[in-house]
């Protein structure tokens, strides 16, 4: 029995994740959560299924209501309350299902207090990659990713020698606007970016999946997960998602994961690592697959992606700065604020405009830092 610690469970992994766990309630025992404060008939009925010992909420609003139907539960509230789970004195698996910056404490912490972590917050390793790999190591966890690119290419090392690797690839569904010109970009509206045609996924995610950001989020995760250079991390267009990534040798050899476009497959993995257990999802039928078909990735089409290379390139504080400007602008677009194309023109400004890099920040830098360009942004 592995002992889980979800925090997100309200958003679209936290759900997926629990339904991962209901199929195996032997193998799996869901023992901290954090919750929002969006669906409380929903929340109600999760901690009613999994019974927790400790709740985090998203605030205090409704407290004493959930103290009282669930007298047995330890309920702590806020980003204190997420640190909270994350050290609660138990061994087990912290799932790391928040979305933004404020997925980076909670995980660090964690893995002080020993926890291994599955993590598909990416913003974590985007901030602070260089940092957590340290801690990783000294505290002896591991770190295995959720998001089903690096999900793939971690099944796909297994075995491998590092020194043998020639590149890896991550694979692109292009977003929802991928067959739109630059052009008709600007007349797109919050709705039609929030129209994924492959992944259903939550909102801030689904727009950097149309800004092309969340690839470059994503190259800069690899770095860090694989301890790779960023010339031997490549982006394809690949508008199935069938394949989730691909590891190609030095003999030119390929090794893909394929699979039909479904995050229980690599939460479940993340969960069960190194095994594959059953899981009752759509099988991959070849025989009815069809075409697979690939494009080469365009960089002037989406520019956050090759302002995510250089960035990572540079390393030190621009990463933080990139991913707290996005981060803004995604929220600001989300609230009609700024049109679909003002969010690359606010993120590249704001990189470009910075000029107080710091080559090996300390946390305290990167909290900093986060902090200050989220709130400078749009103003």
């Amino acid at each position: 029995m592995k002992n889980i610690f979800l925090l997100g469970g309200s958003g679209s992994i936290g759900l997926q994740t629990l339904h991962v766990i209901e199929q195996y309630p032997e193998d799996f025992k869901l023992v901290g959560i954090s919750l929002g404060n969006r669906n409380h008939a929903s929340n109600e009925l999760i901690l009613t299924k999994h019974q927790p010992l400790i709740v985090c909420l998203k605030d205090d609003s409704r407290l004493g209501v959930y103290q009282n139907l669930f007298p047995n539960t330890e309920f702590v509230v806020g980003d204190e309350g997420l640190l909270s789970l994350a050290t609660y004195p138990m061994d087990g698996l912290l799932v790391n299902a928040l979305m933004g910056s404020v997925g980076l404490l909670p995980t660090i912490k964690a893995i002080e207090s020993k926890k291994n972590i599955a993590l598909a917050n990416k913003e974590t390793l985007v901030m602070a990659g260089d940092l957590i790999r340290k801690w990783v190591n000294q505290y002896g966890v591991k770190l295995i990713p959720i998001d089903s690119e690096h999900n793939a290419i971690l099944q796909a090392l297994l075995g491998e020698d590092k020194d043998d690797i020639q590149s890896i690839t991550i694979t692109a569904s292009g977003g929802a606007f991928r067959d739109l010109p630059r052009e008709a970009l600007v007349q797109v509206t919050k709705g039609d970016a929030l129209k994924h045609p492959n992944w259903q996924m939550g909102a801030k995610i689904t727009i950097d999946s149309a800004t092309m950001m969340n690839k470059g989020l994503e190259v800069i995760e690899a770095h860090h997960l694989f301890e790779l250079p960023y010339n031997q991390i490549k982006t394809v267009i690949h508008k199935e998602s069938i394949i989730h990534g691909m590891v190609t040798f030095k003999d030119e050899s390929t090794k893909a994961i394929l699979g039909y476009p479904d995050m229980r497959m690599p939460i479940l993995y993340a969960l069960s690592y190194p095994r594959h257990l059953n899981l009752q999802i759509k099988p991959l039928d070849l025989e009815t697959l069809g075409t697979l078909t690939f494009k080469p990735m365009d960089f002037e089409r989406f520019p956050l992606l090759k302002l995510a290379y250089k960035v990572g390139e540079l390393g030190g504080l621009y990463p933080t700065v990139m991913n707290a400007a996005n981060e803004k602008a995604v929220a600001l677009f989300l609230n009609n604020d700024i049109t679909f194309l003002e969010i690359e023109k606010l993120v590249i400004d704001t990189v470009e405009h910075f000029k107080d890099n710091i080559e090996s920040p300390s946390l305290e830098d990167i909290l900093r830092c986060n902090h200050e360009i989220y709130e400078k942004v749009g103003k």
